[in-house]
């Protein structure tokens, strides 16, 4: 039961951090009518989930149940790395030009040089996976 109660913290973190990083696409996509690109969609794709295992999990108070987690959101970084360097990297910049209906290379948004939308997916994506790897040495150790 402590164990469960020790979880619950990180769990509330992780949901927020996904709930807010769903909403912030939807917001560039419906409110902002920035379309994404195809990249964009496969980060949506491994985003959008989060916001359901991790609230199950959080229900239920028990990391296990959100181990599919920890795959999608391991995957979901290297996406968003890679979408990053499409942007940023001029050798990969061309590669991006060719990606569907808008280009993978298009930054809407850009603050500071540096803070795109594939980087603010991928900081998510990073702190989920970081939270929830923490969670699982110290649940190991217990």
């Amino acid at each position: 039961m402590e164990n469960e109660r020790k979880n619950e913290n990180p769990l509330l973190f992780i949901w927020v951090i996904a709930l807010l990083a769903t909403a912030g696409s939807l917001y560039f996509s419906e409110i902002k009518g920035y379309v994404p690109c195809e990249l964009c969609w496969y980060q949506r794709i491994l985003m959008y989930p989060l916001v359901i295992i991790y609230g199950v999990a959080l229900w239920k108070k028990q990391v296990a149940t959100a181990l599919p987690g920890i795959i999608l959101s391991g995957i979901g970084m290297f996406v968003s790395a890679y979408h990053y360097l499409v942007q940023k990297l001029p050798a990969l910049h061309e590669a991006g030009s060719s990606c569907g209906i808008v280009p993978c290379n298009t930054e809407y948004i850009n603050i500071g040089g540096f803070i795109t939308i594939p980087f603010l997916a991928g900081a998510a994506f990073i702190l989920i996976f970081a939270t929830h790897l923490i969670l699982l040495v110290k649940n190991r150790r217990h």
